[in-house]
């Protein structure tokens, strides 16, 4: 009887010569996804707990409307300073490997989310509480602009060309898993205990859960190999000579543009129709904070659905076609919650399930992005055009949206229709002119052939 074996081929996929095709290696896409899955609840379970932290680090007799917008202002500023973190690793993981900046993002999110979990409040330190949190909030963006641009490069490098899709929706769905995760536990925590000990210490028992399985996953990153990508370019002494960013803005203007477009897409979906749910919900509309944080879950859930679909389809069907139709999908999820007005819970939650599958859509921007950008500079390509487009489109999105919920007019919807119209002329565009996408594999050819 032969002998038949797995073997693993140098773009990271095991191949069983029985079934004579291959098969992404499942256990680095877990790894990879479980680590923006901690990063991102780490990151998301601030704005779930904004009561909370605006009546512990702010002083007492402040205006409500100056304490919500300062509340939001340090949620923001962990956007801010995503470029500072995405430029800097990425820098590094263009020049050293992808893998070491892995380990290195983690471990500065679990720092910081347990720092923050034991941060004294105003009454306990007075205004250097607030200022506190603010810094730690820094470090959380660094963190996060070095992970996501990193995890996308990763998976790609790894996986074939006909699966980037569905791997890097698979990343997308556990960056989403990580709000969930953040809802989920926030409605535990409020469930469990009374509105009293929640802020008296429920609010932090989510940071410590977070920065504890955080560290765990740094340790699971350790066991990850570098990309064949990177190894061929390293081997055959062809990393780029000089800082990746100066090639970029040199050299690659029209792969800065789209996937700037392609984030603010990504961003409208994530804020729009996951983070800023519960806050929309119980301070404009009057559910109660059960009823708006399990509407906030069914919306991620179903984005979940959404983005692992969504990689499969855009690798089946392009780039150019998928985002025509993830526009108009997203015209759905519009229609939905522009809806929210008069109605009842079962309604609400019916709603949020609509809203969440109406995001599909996000799952091609990391397809786009890692397709824009040449191998050597390919990291800092995509860290630049991600961070500075979230900064600017992340930063300012709580704002206008709760400012256009709170105004109660057409203007709600505005921002939402916004980024359904640019998926739809990122679909056209490419449609167009396919041959954007500079790179028509991520694991050129040059860097991964076999000797």
């Amino acid at each position: 009887m032969p002998n038949h074996t797995v073997t693993k081929s140098f773009i990271g996929e095991e191949r069983d010569p029985r079934r004579g095709r291959y098969h992404p290696d499942r256990r680095m896409l877990t790894v990879v996804a479980l680590g923006g899955t901690l990063e991102f609840y780490d990151f998301a379970v601030f704005i779930f707990f904004a009561d909370a932290i605006r009546t512990l680090f702010f002083p007492l007799g402040l205006p409500s409307w100056l304490v919500g917008i300062q509340t939001i202002g340090l949620f923001a500023a962990g956007y801010v300073f995503r470029p500072l973190g995405g430029v800097v690793l990425a820098h590094f993981g263009d020049l050293f490997g992808r893998k070491r900046v892995f380990a290195f993002s983690i471990l500065l999110m679990a720092l910081s989310s347990t720092a923050i979990a034991i941060l004294p409040t105003y009454a306990n330190a007075g205004a250097i509480a607030p200022l506190m949190l603010l810094a730690l909030r820094i470090f959380q963006g660094i963190a996060l602009g070095g992970e996501v641009p990193g995890a996308w490069t990763f998976v790609s490098e790894h996986v074939a060309s006909r699966r980037i899709g569905l791997a890097c929706g698979f990343v997308c769905a556990g960056l989403t898993v990580g709000i969930l995760m953040a809802s989920s536990i926030t409605a535990l925590v409020n469930i469990g205990l009374r509105p009293e000990s929640v802020t008296g210490f429920g609010w932090r028992l989510p940071f410590a859960l977070g920065g504890a399985f955080a560290l765990i996953a740094v340790r699971l990153r350790r066991t990850l190999t570098e990309t064949p990508v990177f190894q061929r370019m390293r081997s055959a002494k062809q990393l780029v000579p000089e800082m990746p960013l100066r090639v970029v803005l040199r050299a690659h203007w029209g792969g800065i543009v789209l996937s700037v477009l392609c984030t603010c897409v990504l961003s409208g979906v994530v804020i729009g129709l996951t983070l800023l749910v519960p806050t929309i919900l119980e301070r404009v509309y009057g559910f109660t904070a059960y009823q708006s944080l399990v509407a906030a879950c069914i919306s991620t859930s179903s984005l979940v659905i959404a983005v692992l679909s969504g990689g499969y389809i855009i690798d089946k069907i392009g780039p150019g076609p998928f985002f025509v139709l993830g526009g108009i999908l997203l015209a759905v999820g519009i229609l939905a919650i522009s809806g929210y007005s008069g109605a009842g819970v079962g309604e609400i939650y019916l709603r949020s399930a609509i809203a969440g599958l109406s995001g599909a859509v996000a799952a091609g921007t990391p397809y786009v992005m890692v397709r824009s950008f040449p191998p050597r500079v390919r990291y800092s390509g995509v860290s630049f055009s991600y961070n500075v487009a979230y900064a600017v489109w992340g930063a300012l999105s709580p704002f206008a949206i709760l400012a256009a919920y709170i105004d109660g007019g057409l203007y709600r919807i505005v921002y939402m229709v916004a980024v359904c119209t640019i998926a739809a002329g990122i679909g056209v565009y490419l449609m167009i002119r396919p041959q954007a996408l500079g790179q028509d594999s991520p694991n050129a050819r040059s860097f991964t052939r076999q000797p």
